[in-house]
């Protein structure tokens, strides 16, 4: 759900203090802020050093569809850079953030030169395609209670909390249908009368995800 990457983080600070240092620069985007926009030609990469940011795509409908929420040390802007084609998709902070920006012509410098920054993309590069995959898969598979509750567990464990719209928006549900599966869960005992947190034990929710594999 939140996805992280310690190695970039690494990378882009000895980025700043090596021989490209006066090329990687430090930017703070407030929450709200969208510092990649959808259909926009761009010409830097980021990686988070600080913060949550939302990667999402607008439909033509208006609607929104988030794609993965990316915390410290999450690169952006490479598939653009790489493909030298306007963004996919919008990036917004959720909270604050500050990032490192490197300039395209910089990062593709980087991949073509160094090894280690070149492996570490084409490593972030695969483990996407796989979770974007096992996600498609039990969102298929599974209901979407089974789903919600997995991503208040993750939301949990990892001491981030989300927006209703943003968990919607993540699920690619109605916040109505949302709202409908957050009543049926509370009538089942696994979520609390107020607010969103899980009323189970690890191991009460455990045995009850188990149910949906029945």
């Amino acid at each position: 759900m939140l996805r992280t990457n310690q190695a970039f983080l690494s990378c882009a600070e000895r980025l700043q203090t090596g021989e490209h240092a006066r090329q990687v620069t430090v930017k703070t985007f407030e929450p709200g802020a969208r510092f990649i926009r959808q259909g926009e030609q761009i010409h830097f990469v980021y990686i988070i050093r600080e913060g949550i940011t939302k990667c999402y795509i607008r439909e033509d409908n208006g609607k929104d569809y988030i794609f993965e929420f990316l915390g410290k040390g999450e690169i952006t802007g490479e598939l653009e850079a790489i493909r030298k084609t306007p963004s996919l998709c919008n990036i917004e902070a959720i909270t604050p953030v500050t990032a490192y920006v490197l300039p395209g012509v910089l990062f593709l410098q980087l991949m073509g030169t160094d090894s280690d920054f070149n492996r570490i993309v084409v490593e972030e590069l695969a483990t996407r395609i796989a979770q974007t995959c096992i996600r498609a898969s039990y969102q298929q598979i599974y209901p979407i209670e089974y789903a919600l509750l997995r991503l208040l567990m993750l939301q949990a464990d990892q001491q981030v909390f989300f927006s209703k719209k943003d968990i919607a928006d993540y699920l690619a549900i109605t916040v109505r249908s949302f709202n409908r599966t957050i009543r049926q869960l509370r009538e089942k005992g696994a979520i609390g009368m107020d607010g969103l947190h899980l009323d189970l034990s690890r191991k009460e929710l455990d045995n009850l995800l188990k149910r949906y594999d029945v």
